[in-house]
């Protein structure tokens, strides 16, 4: 699965969020998801198995719990899959800084500071 696609999951990039701010037990997790969409452990199990299918998060047992940890290699690959698109609207961006100035650079200055009304 495509990273774009295992994150366009509202569930599993808050999942991903939370795991971002450090390693998190299953039942932490699921109860905050449980409790911000609504949805069962059962639910959230599968969206957490999508995610270490996907390689985005790893599990290991500590004691009754299950432990998950987000994996850096997999925020490193969104982030080179991401870096095509940034260079793309770098691109398109420093376009429209240059209309942008251009038009101002153009347009009439008003003679006295306001807006013309007609009177």
């Amino acid at each position: 699965m495509h990273a774009f696609d295992v994150l366009g999951d509202p569930v599993r990039r808050r999942l991903t969020e939370l795991l971002a701010e450090g390693d998190r037990t299953a039942g932490a997790l699921t109860a905050v998801i449980a409790q911000e969409f609504g949805i069962s452990q059962p639910a959230v199990s599968r969206h957490l198995r999508v995610l270490r299918e996907a390689g985005f998060a790893s599990a290991a047992p500590r004691g009754t719990a299950r432990v998950y940890r987000l994996e850096p290699r997999a925020v490193d690959e969104l982030d080179r899959a991401v870096e095509r698109y940034r260079a793309l609207w770098r691109q398109r961006l420093d376009a429209l800084t240059t209309e942008i100035a251009r038009g101002r650079r153009e347009a009439p200055a008003p003679r006295d500071g306001t807006h013309d009304e007609e009177h």
